[in-house]
């Protein structure tokens, strides 16, 4: 078991050191909106609520290395992302009573991304890249607020229970095109929801996880 690591503590010394190494540090807008937002509104059962308990935007910034290979890169980043969310959300009670709660969530995460990249155009000035790869997410303080109810019903703030993962493993994979120092990247992220809340053990609001990215970098050399 010694000699492996040592051995794979040397091929790893060594392709660093033949790798073209570039560091960085990038910030990025981030939302859950997708495909399945855009279906629903299509059948005219959306009204403001609705939009707004689907979205959820933040922001995030962090920093990024990419170890080069010729066409072939390996990328790993290191991102905090942040933001708020405050809507109402509409339950019915066990007398099919409309009942009506404000909510607030407050988004704050560590990213991990792990992307393994191919660069399908590498000029001098310019390259374009497709890439995808594991991405680990830990809570950094997120949490889930209920305010008074605004309406009529049996429902109480206390009877619902909180739900945040600790941690997650997902997906991501996106394009981007370097020119010169920058980097301009597009992604998306397939990761179970972090955030639920429950009524009785079941599952009746929840906070999209899978998002789609833009974000903006520099490379320092």
């Amino acid at each position: 078991m010694k000699k492996f690591i040592i051995a794979s503590v040397m091929l790893l010394s060594v392709s660093i050191t033949y790798a073209q190494l570039n560091f960085g540090v990038k910030a990025g807008f981030n939302s859950s909106l997708s495909l399945n937002n855009s279906n629903s509104l299509s059948t005219g059962s959306y009204n403001l609520n609705s939009v707004k308990s689907d979205l959820s935007n933040g922001f995030q910034a962090g920093v990024f290395a990419r170890f080069g290979f010729k066409k072939i890169y390996f990328q790993p980043e290191f991102l905090y992302n942040m933001g708020k969310k405050d809507y109402t959300m509409t339950l019915q009670d066990a007398q099919n009573n409309n009942v009506q709660l404000d909510k607030r969530v407050t988004i704050s995460t560590l990213e991990v991304p792990l992307l393994l990249g191919y660069k399908l155009l590498d000029l001098k000035l310019i390259n374009l890249r497709a890439f995808a790869g594991p991405k680990l997410r830990f809570n950094a303080g997120s949490s889930l607020d209920y305010n008074v109810l605004t309406a009529g019903g049996s429902i109480t703030a206390d009877q619902l229970s909180k739900d945040i993962k600790a941690a997650q493993l997902g997906l991501e994979a996106g394009i981007g095109v370097d020119i010169l120092m920058f980097t301009l990247d597009a992604r998306y992220n397939l990761i179970k929801d972090m955030y639920q809340t429950k009524l009785d053990s079941k599952i009746i609001d929840d906070i999209p996880a899978n998002t789609f990215v833009i974000s903006l970098g520099y490379k320092f050399f």
